[in-house]
């Protein structure tokens, strides 16, 4: 199933994406038990495929991208997280913030985005899988000078500006979508190939993500795991390449598809 939310009747409508373009309506979300309710309509435009309770996310889960930041591949899973307030649809923009004194220096990061389907809580990885609802593309946004140098150590506050997480634009059902290791992945700025890489060189797959994330801690469904970025963003370039208002960034996931951004300037 292509699950999708959008704008409708003043509000937001949910439901599942048929090959004609119209939608199968549902009450609720698919991870709270949503069911059809005998309406098909005409989507508005796209929000966030889902709504999630939280957002974890990964750092330098793949030896390419570690090994450009300059760091080891880490012995553990590198964890942080990224607020509600920051998500964003396909086609919608990334606002380059007003906070940074010295330029922006914002940056894209093509992920793979796990969404949990029901609570989890000391999984063992062999059964870790049974736990996703399915998956969809993500852009960890990321302002370098923020998290380098104006977190006190920690990463989050340079990822979690407003639109600092675009997803979308359809969460495709594990059933339909299959092995989540076996996944080309990448990102276009204007047009231009900037990162193109394979979820199987995951340094810590989408199964033992879920496990380490779920021990002695609980995963709600609809908790979206973003499961980090290959080679290829701006900042480890020579030169390095920051985004620009103007700038179009497209990342895509194999069998789920692209995720369209459009940056702004601080004040749009």
């Amino acid at each position: 199933m292509r699950w999708i939310r959008f704008a409708y009747r003043g509000g937001v409508g949910q439901g599942r994406l048929r090959e004609d373009g119209l939608v199968d309506l549902y009450d609720r979300q698919l991870f709270e038990g949503g069911e059809p309710t005998g309406e098909v309509v005409s989507p508005g435009p796209l929000l966030a495929p889902v709504m999630p309770p939280s957002i974890f996310a990964v750092g330098r889960n793949y030896e390419g991208h570690a090994a450009e930041t300059g760091a080891a591949p880490p012995r553990w899973p590198v964890i942080f997280m990224k607020p509600i307030s920051a998500l964003e649809a396909h086609e919608g923009s990334i606002r380059l913030p007003a906070s940074v004194q010295r330029g922006p220096e914002v940056d894209y990061e093509a992920e793979l985005a796990v969404v949990i389907g029901r609570s989890c809580r000391d999984v063992a990885p062999e059964d870790a899988l049974d736990y996703v609802l399915g998956y969809t593309v993500a852009n960890d946004v990321s302002a370098r000078r923020w998290q380098k140098h104006g977190g006190g150590g920690q990463w989050v506050r340079g990822k979690s500006f407003d639109t600092f997480c675009p997803l979308g634009p359809a969460l495709v059902t594990a059933d339909e979508l299959g092995d989540p290791q076996d996944l080309e992945l990448g990102t276009l700025l204007n047009g231009e190939e900037m990162q193109h890489s394979h979820t199987g060189k995951m340094i810590f797959p989408v199964a033992h993500l879920i496990a380490f994330l779920s021990r002695d801690t609980t995963l709600l469904p609809g908790t979206v795991i973003l499961t980090g970025t290959p080679e290829g963003v701006g900042f480890a370039r020579t030169p390095p390449v920051f985004l620009a208002p103007g700038d179009v960034v497209e990342v895509w996931v194999d069998r789920i598809g692209v995720l369209r951004s459009h940056v702004t300037g601080p004040e749009a």
